[in-house]
């Protein structure tokens, strides 16, 4: 082991020892000693109750205005400079979407009886700003891992908390099966299903389409570079899982929510949509399915831009044999991406529906305790990607030369 990656290694346990500490501070003014047994929803009250979605949230709204609205694209674009702005655009987003969920927990915490030593404003005030607090501290923790550390620092925090509960939900599934409640066939089921999707799920993150592209040669002074043969890789799925998944139930759940406030929740028509929305409903299944595929396409037109491509191949002096340059190669990257994402969309719907067919057949564990396709792709993502750096830090030397 080099010193670089000890170093590294080093500061990723730190990081993430302090946010599994940050987990277990309660927020101030609590008396959660005298719920005995403590609910699971009063254990999660730290100042770490907030996670990472608030962040995520943002950067995934900014995500998508950049699909929407070139101007935002171009400025993510054109080089260090945009991209700070926008990083301060998602960081101003943050701090209100973190707002306005701590201070809704903070409110509703103090209508809980006993749980609250003083249920005043100083509380909802000190409680908003811990959880808000928290927030940042975990964007922080996880831009130092990602700088100084191993791996992706967001995508690593997300799989330690998915992890650390796993004990706790094998435990509880063992005592259930103890007390007859489910079926010992139920869980080997569940056991051998879940070992074939993360193969699965190594297969297809690992899986690339790979294009020829051929430099020419090029002139340095008195140097002169040959003509160089390289492959442009495209991945099955370029589109991850949080923007596609995350975003698919907003495009039918926002909507409905604006017809409860001009019809009323207790209309027949909204009363009916909640209904057949529920998880493991057929229109529920249905309409995630669409929505997860479209944003698929969506997503991966923004990450994988032909034109943009065609463009940078084109100032390289590179081209694609066979392919003539400018909007030709574009359009060969366009099919090649679209043949390619068809594969990826249908895998992200099917990660997606694992839950849901469980619930609709009824052959589900606990809610409590299903672990659902997103979580393992971000786990099983995250520690492919610490595989690969780790190999490249072993692999480099000091100044960034390889051995």
């Amino acid at each position: 082991m080099t010193t670089e990656l000890a170093r590294r290694i080093a500061i990723t346990i730190g990081a993430l020892l302090l946010f599994r500490l940050g987990t277990q501070i309660p927020i101030a003014g609590l008396n959660i000693s005298t719920f005995s047994p403590t609910p699971d929803f009063i254990s999660r009250l730290s100042i770490f109750a907030l996670g990472l979605i608030p962040y995520l949230t943002a950067a995934i709204l900014i995500r998508l205005l950049s699909v929407v609205w070139r101007g935002l694209n171009l400025l993510e674009r054109s080089g260090e400079g945009g991209r700070r702005k926008l990083a301060r655009a998602t960081l101003g987003l943050t701090l209100g979407l973190a707002a306005f969920q701590a201070y809704g927990i903070a409110s509703a915490l103090t209508a809980i009886p006993g749980l609250v030593r003083n249920p005043d404003g100083w509380f909802v005030l000190t409680a908003t700003a811990s959880m808000v607090g928290g927030v940042f501290v975990l964007v922080w923790l996880s831009e130092q891992i990602t700088r100084h550390g191993i791996g992706n620092g967001l995508a690593l925090i997300l799989s330690v908390g998915i992890v650390v509960a796993l004990p706790r939900d094998i435990a509880g599934i063992l005592d259930l099966m103890r007390q007859g409640a489910i079926s010992s066939n139920l869980v080997l089921g569940h056991a051998l299903f879940w070992i074939a999707t993360v193969v699965v799920i190594v297969l297809v993150e690992g899986a690339r389409r790979n294009i020829s592209v051929q430099f020419g040669a090029l002139n340095f002074g008195t140097r002169q570079l040959p003509v160089r043969d390289a492959m442009l890789p495209v991945k099955l799925n370029s589109a991850g899982f949080l923007i596609p998944v995350t975003v698919a139930p907003w495009i039918f759940f926002l909507p409905l929510a604006v017809a409860g406030l001009v019809l009323g929740s207790d209309h027949p028509l909204v009363a009916a949509a909640y209904r057949h929305l529920q998880l493991g409903q057929p229109a529920h299944m249905i309409l995630v399915s669409i929505a997860v595929f479209v944003l698929a396409f969506v997503y991966t037109a923004n990450v994988v831009d032909p034109e943009y491509t065609a463009k940078s191949l084109a100032q390289r002096n590179g081209a694609i044999p066979g392919v003539a340059a400018g909007e030709a190669t574009a359009d060969y990257l366009d099919r090649v991406v679209s043949l390619t994402t068809v594969v990826g969309a249908v895998y992200l719907t099917a990660l997606q529906l694992i839950p849901e067919v469980f619930e609709l057949y009824g052959i589900g564990l606990p809610y409590s305790m299903i672990v659902n396709g997103g979580g393992a792709l971000v786990v099983v993502g995250t520690a492919l990607d610490i595989k690969t750096q780790v190999r490249d830090v072993s692999l480099t030397n000091p100044g960034g030369v390889r051995r």
